[in-house]
């Protein structure tokens, strides 16, 4: 008998819109799991129990080419990009997955097509900074990553924080 495999997803109750259906969760590096290269303490755990509810991707430029290497022990896919129009890399690789089933995690300016489109957007303000074009794109702000992937990890707060 043919059986269908069942992806993972998170469903969002967002108030005053329809329930959103994440199938996968597209995360920045530098500036967002990383600072200097390195994965910010408290990262692992989160990703690990994530990506038991959605697909989780990071995207990056790679800026201190440290991404694979720190990376490579989490279930999580990889796709390192060039140097060229870096906003429309992101943005095109999550068209790939479905834009209205992607939530995107970023901090820099070449974020900013990419927290815009999702269906949600989260920007971090962390050691590294945010861009403002890229905050001002985004659903929701958060100060710490640990923060924003616990608010996927407990859904219930991104109700709090987006209703009207």
């Amino acid at each position: 008998m043919f059986q269908r495999k069942v992806l993972p997803m998170l469903p969002l109750a967002i108030p005053n819109e329809e329930v959103v259906a994440i199938e996968h969760v597209i995360l920045d590096f530098n500036g967002t799991l990383a600072v200097d290269g390195k994965l910010i303490s408290g990262v692992v755990p989160r990703l690990e129990a994530l990506s038991s509810l959605v697909t989780v991707h990071v995207i990056t430029a790679d800026t201190n080419a440290s991404a694979r290497s720190e990376l490579a022990s989490l279930p999580c896919t990889l796709k390192i990009i060039g140097r060229d129009k870096q906003d429309q890399a992101k943005l095109e690789y999550a068209r790939s997955l479905g834009l209205g089933r992607v939530l995107a995690v970023g901090n820099g300016r070449n974020d900013g097509l990419l927290l815009k489109n999702a269906a949600l957007g989260i920007c971090l303000i962390q050691q590294e900074g945010a861009a403002v074009a890229s905050m001002l794109a985004a659903d929701i702000v958060c100060v710490d990553i640990k923060d924003a992937l616990d608010l996927l990890l407990q859904p219930h707060r991104i109700v709090a924080t987006m209703r009207n």
